[in-house]
């Protein structure tokens, strides 16, 4: 159990559901356990999460918020690895901690793990959806998007990139698969040299299950992390609430119930003199699991600030590199060896987008999240662009005369 709560708890900023009155009766275990394919990848699962997030963080602005789904993103590169192969498989499978399971133990897992939360509360709307989409011009090896269609669930999709309703195809997908809260993940047009795009979208909504009361939201100080403080709603049930916490030398963590118990939302306030930054790096899976463990029931009143975020990453990639995977980007040295996707070996990751959404308020929360990965060609067509200072001839071509001769520096001159 505690394997799989805190899981899910790191998970919920991936996610986004529709709220429902919380079941009379609490949800006190999974329908099944968890076999020990699960468990690892649920293991393996967290380590990821907490390096994504710390690495995140590292190359952010220290006062920026951030809001990332370490699970939408482990969904859209597990479907990814399974084109990988040599090297580039090496790299991923490092970069997503899934040490020595199986290529089969890790898309049974992935299928069963996705069956297994679905519906696991009456009272949450959890969705998560997967697809795969690629040129119809471009051959991709049936294994691969078969491969993804039995362990992922993944809508397999031809499309004609160079049709103007391209972009907004593949967007109203992930729209309508995350009620609307990211619009859109992929450019418009789509980029000439695009071939695949391998995307997943999570939902997440749900009422607490001791909701705040909005008359008694009223205007909160929140202290700044470089001095100062800003005016924020502050949410409270107006007596104390049944909640679940602990501490230790660093931190004070709350845990907030949602519908039946299944999912909460986990609070990791530093301690007073302690800078945030100090927590994350002791924020480890050994440190959550520690925390996890020790919660503790009780009541307390509860203030917590009102907030919806919007977070755009991208791209990521920078932050996969510095994960362990740098040959698998169009850039690196050697061309990444995706052949179990693509029999030619021309595809490469040209970009990785991941956006999120998330609403607290008196009812509940509200998460989303998408992440699109986007594979192009190691060998592209020739181009030949024109964009810096050149020189240039007129000449009569059999003879060899030349007639006129120039140098450009400034075309707008």
């Amino acid at each position: 159990m505690p394997r799989f709560r805190s899981l899910l708890l790191p998970a919920l900023a991936i996610v986004t559901a529709c709220s429902g009155e919380p079941p009379t009766a609490p949800i006190t275990a999974l329908p099944r356990p968890l076999t020990q394919a699960e468990g690892a990848l649920v293991e393996v699962g967290n380590r990821f999460t907490f390096s994504l997030f710390r690495e995140t963080l590292r190359q952010q602005p220290a006062t920026a918020n951030v809001f990332i789904s370490p699970l939408s993103v482990g969904m859209a590169l597990g479907m990814t690895l399974n084109g990988a192969a040599g090297q580039t498989e090496t790299e991923m499978r490092s970069a997503l901690g899934l040490g020595d399971l199986t290529r089969e133990e890790i898309n049974d897992s992935y299928r069963s793990l996705i069956d297994l939360l679905s519906g696991l509360d009456p009272s949450t709307t959890f969705t998560i959806a997967n697809s795969i989409w690629h040129r119809n011009t471009f051959q991709m090896l049936p294994e691969f998007l078969e491969t993804n269609r039995t362990a992922f669930d993944a809508e397999i999709r031809a499309l004609d990139f160079n049709a103007p309703q391209a972009s907004a195809t593949i967007n109203g997908w992930v729209n309508e698969r995350t009620a609307g809260r990211i619009p859109e993940i992929v450019p418009t047009p789509l980029p000439q040299l695009a071939v695949i795009y391998l995307i997943n979208a999570i939902y997440f909504k749900a009422s607490w299950a001791t909701r705040f009361d909005p008359a008694r939201t009223q205007p909160m100080p929140f202290q700044l992390a470089g001095g100062g403080t800003v005016s924020v709603p502050g949410m409270t049930h107006g007596e104390p609430a049944p909640v679940r916490m602990t501490s230790d030398a660093i931190a004070e963590v709350l845990d907030l119930p949602y519908g039946g118990g299944a999912y909460s939302m986990t609070i990791v306030l530093p301690r007073h003199g302690v800078p945030i930054d100090s927590v994350v790096q002791r924020l480890t899976r050994d440190t959550w699991e520690r925390w996890i463990a020790g919660l503790d029931s009780g009541k307390i009143d509860v203030f917590l600030p009102r907030f919806t975020l919007r977070y755009d990453l991208e791209p990521i990639i920078e932050v996969l590199k510095a994960l362990g995977m740098p040959g698998a980007f169009c850039d690196a040295p050697q061309f990444p060896d995706f052949t179990r996707m693509d029999p030619q070996g021309e595809v490469c990751i040209s970009n990785v987008k991941h956006k999120t959404f998330v609403l607290v308020d008196e009812e509940g929360t509200e998460a989303a999240a998408a992440t699109s990965v986007e594979g192009g060609l190691t060998s592209a067509p020739p181009v030949f662009m024109v964009n810096r200072p050149f020189l240039f001839a007129i000449r009569e071509r059999f003879s060899g005369t030349v007639l006129f001769i120039g140098r450009v520096m400034n075309p707008a001159a």
